[in-house]
């Protein structure tokens, strides 16, 4: 099981992320079409695969509407966040309404 505030590292690029919202199921958490390993694991450095080159940005969250993993990227990266082989979404701020 994957628990919330765990973090962790491509195995593609520099990217990082910390797990917000656990997924329902097994799931873990992927970069570059490539499963994300535990900050502080060792792991053999592997290629993008085709299709997840779209990259991810710091201070974003991002969500799975498959599975409900829910993470929030601490360093940017080259590779596109995924879980079970799909793209994560980018979850929009919401606005606040306006104080006069």
């Amino acid at each position: 099981m994957i628990k919330p505030g765990s973090r962790w590292k491509s195995k593609v690029c520099s990217a990082e992320v910390v797990i917000v919202r656990s997924p329902a199921g097994e799931a873990h958490p992927q970069c570059g079409g490539e499963d994300m390993v535990p900050l502080g694991e060792s792991f053999e450095a592997a290629p993008i695969k085709p299709g997840f080159g779209g990259g991810c940005s710091v201070g974003k969250r991002y969500k799975s509407v498959a599975n409900g993993l829910e993470v929030l990227c601490t360093k940017a990266g080259a590779g596109t966040l995924g879980a079970i082989g799909e793209a994560l979404t980018v979850i929009e701020a919401k606005k606040l309404p306006a104080s006069d």
